[in-house]
């Protein structure tokens, strides 16, 4: 079902410089789902990828909790290092399944693509 959300939320991004369209579908704890799509910017570094603005849709509803998101490319890209790091913020055990547009995909964790991530616990003072 991820898969399928995700593929159908790619015709609405807004990628006319890369022509590289990605769809995102974040399964919450609650059981809701979250679409999400890549925004681009004429000034590059304003774009926001799809799994970022799912996310960040389901944090303004107050979700926190997260089980899996699927993210579908042309060709079953894998989530760029921003994106690994920001939902690594929430759980390294958030499954992330990544698709092709034609159904196909591979199964891994937000830890497996992160290793040794850099999360809120490292923050914490030693003494």
């Amino acid at each position: 079902m991820l898969i399928e959300v995700a593929n159908r939320a790619r015709k609405y991004a807004h990628a006319p410089y890369s022509r590289y369209r990605v769809g995102s579908a974040l399964l919450a704890g609650s059981g809701n789902v979250y679409s999400g799509v890549n925004v681009e910017n004429a000034s590059y570094g304003l774009a926001i990828c799809s799994e970022r603005t799912a996310y960040v849709k389901a944090i303004s509803e107050g979700e926190r909790e997260f089980i899996a998101i699927a993210v579908v490319t042309d060709n079953g890209g894998s989530p760029c290092g921003a994106c690994r790091q920001f939902m690594g913020e929430f759980s390294l055990d958030t499954i992330v399944i990544q698709a092709d547009a034609r159904g196909n995909y591979t199964l891994t964790t937000v830890g497996e693509l992160l290793p040794d991530a850099f999360t809120p616990d490292k923050l914490a003072k030693r003494r």
